[in-house]
C-alpha cells in the first residue's frame, strides 16, 4: 500500500513529468476512480491549463493547474506513471494527462479503492481538513502532545490520518521496532523519554524512506524480515510476532518491544 515516501515520489513523478506542461487532452479510461467529478467536466475543467508545482498532505498529492487541483489517493495499487508518446497503454491505466509535447502522465491502479478528485481551493481544504498534520512537518512538541491525548493503541494512533497523515502499517511497525515500544501498548502510557524517542525514530525512518521512494526492506530492517517463512527480529534474533492491531497485520519483535520498556 502506498504510504507517504510512495506518494512524495509519485510527487517527484508528477514533477519531473508535467510541472509547467499544458494539458492537451484528458482521458478517462474508467471513470469508476472518479470522485465528486465526471469524465466531461474533468476534461473541461484541466484541458488548456498548465502543471504547476505539485504538493503533498499526508497519502494525498496534489496537482495544481493555477485553477482547479486534482488530487490523487492511491489507495492499496494506486501509482503515478510517465509515459512517452507512443508508449502502449497498460490495462490499469486509469486516466491519462495528454500533455504538451506528446507526454502522458498516468494514473494508475488495479484495485482502484481510491482515485481522483477535482476542487477549487476550498474544496482541498474541505477534502484535507480531516487529516491531521503531516509527518515529516510536526513538531516534536505537537507529536507529544497528539500521543499524549490518545488512549489507543500506539500503532492505531500512528497510522489515524486525523491524528498524523501519512504513516501506513510498514512505517509505523519500522518505526515502534527501532524505538522498542510494542504496538498494542496505550498511546497515553508512553513516558514523555519515550514519545521522544518515537518522534526521533519517526524522523530517521521517514528520512530514509523519503530518499529511497519506498520504505526499503533493508536487511537491517524489520521491514526486510516481514514477508519470510520464519521472520526474525534483525536486532537479536527472536522470531517475530504477528497480531492485529487496529484490523492491520501487525509484526513486532516480543524480546526488543516489551510494554513499558
Amino acid at each position: 500500500m502506498p504510504e507517504l515516501p510512495d506518494v512524495e515520489a509519485f510527487r517527484a513523478v508528477l514533477a519531473d513529468c508535467a510541472r509547467g506542461r499544458t494539458i492537451a487532452r484528458v482521458e478517462v479510461h474508467d471513470p469508476g476512480v472518479l470522485h465528486d467529478v465526471d469524465a466531461r467536466h474533468l476534461g473541461d475543467a484541466l484541458e488548456g491549463r498548465r502543471f504547476t508545482e505539485p504538493g503533498r498532505r499526508g497519502k494525498w498529492l496534489l496537482a495544481h493547474t493555477g485553477g482547479p487541483t486534482v488530487l490523487f489517493h492511491f489507495g492499496m495499487t494506486g501509482r503515478l506513471v510517465c509515459g512517452g508518446r507512443d508508449e502502449a497503454p497498460h490495462p490499469h491505466d486509469r486516466v491519462e494527462f495528454v500533455l504538451a509535447g506528446g507526454r502522458r502522465l498516468r494514473y494508475r491502479d488495479q484495485r482502484k479503492l481510491k482515485g481522483l478528485w477535482l476542487a477549487d481551493r476550498s474544496g482541498v481544504a474541505r477534502l484535507l481538513d480531516s487529516q491531521g498534520p503531516d509527518a515529516t512537518e510536526v513538531t516534536r512538541e505537537a507529536f507529544d502532545a497528539l500521543l499524549g491525548d490518545r488512549r489507543g493503541a500506539v500503532k492505531a494512533v500512528l497510522t489515524d490520518q486525523g491524528v498524523l497523515a501519512g504513516l501506513g502499517n510498514l512505517l509505523a511497525d519500522e518505526i515502534l521496532w527501532r524505538s522498542r515500544v510494542r504496538p498494542q501498548e496505550p498511546a497515553a502510557a508512553l513516558t514523555q523519554e519515550r514519545r521522544h524517542r518515537l518522534y526521533r525514530d519517526m524522523r530517521s525512518v521517514l528520512r530514509a524512506s523519503v530518499h529511497a521512494g519506498h520504505v526499503p526492506p533493508e536487511n537491517s530492517w524489520l521491514t526486510g524480515h516481514r514477508a519470510e517463512p520464519d521472520p526474525r527480529c534483525p536486532r537479536c534474533g527472536t522470531p517475530l510476532s504477528r497480531t492485529r492491531v487496529g484490523g492491520r497485520t501487525t509484526f513486532f519483535c516480543p524480546h526488543c518491544q516489551q510494554s513499558g520498556g
